[in-house]
């Protein structure tokens, strides 16, 4: 009964923040709204579904639940950092009046590789 309430409350909870972050992606108005969005609400969703099936399942065939979470949570962030850095370097604007702080930092310049001599 308890472990039927714990599993029931941790898959309302996912479809909770899956929801919200669909709405999310609909209705925010730029990438960097949109990516913000989808990253951190789907990221709680799914690792709340995934703990459901953990739940369920139990320690044996559950494990790969777990897996999953600790996959999802190194993965998802990363994702969102390569997908703000390209909307950045195509320079994608923000929606309104939002700008760049003025203290970016600056790429740091990398020398040429000198290729090795061959001696004989």
């Amino acid at each position: 009964m308890i472990l039927e309430l714990a599993i029931t409350g941790l898959v309302a909870i996912g479809s909770f923040f899956l929801t919200v972050g669909t709405f999310g992606l609909l209705k925010l108005p730029d990438v960097y709204n949109r990516m913000h969005a989808t990253t951190k609400a789907t990221t709680l969703g799914t690792a709340s579904m995934f703990l459901a099936a953990f739940t369920y399942f139990g320690f044996g065939n559950g494990l790969t639940a777990l897996i999953s979470i600790a996959f999802l949570f190194t993965t998802a962030p990363v994702g969102a950092h390569l997908i703000s850095r390209a909307a950045h370097k195509v320079d994608v604007d923000f929606a309104g009046n939002v700008e760049w702080p003025e203290h970016e930092i600056e790429e740091p310049v990398r020398e040429p590789q000198r290729t090795p001599e061959i001696r004989h």
